[in-house]
């Protein structure tokens, strides 16, 4: 499955792994998936909770 990727040059989103337009190199663009098992999923939920408890 193929991902969206971005040029930084001309700011155009493709498929592919170089530009057509100006031909510069694409970075992917999306973000990565949800998991609950991150690394760092304990820090993110604290974070939202003391968000939470502040309104």
């Amino acid at each position: 499955m193929k991902r969206i990727r971005y040029c930084q040059k001309c700011n155009r989103y493709t498929l592919k792994t170089v530009c057509d337009v100006c031909g510069g190199e694409t970075i992917i663009n999306a973000p990565l998936k949800y998991s609950s098992d991150e690394s760092v999923a304990f820090y993110r939920r604290e974070l939202k909770k003391a968000l939470l408890d502040k309104k």
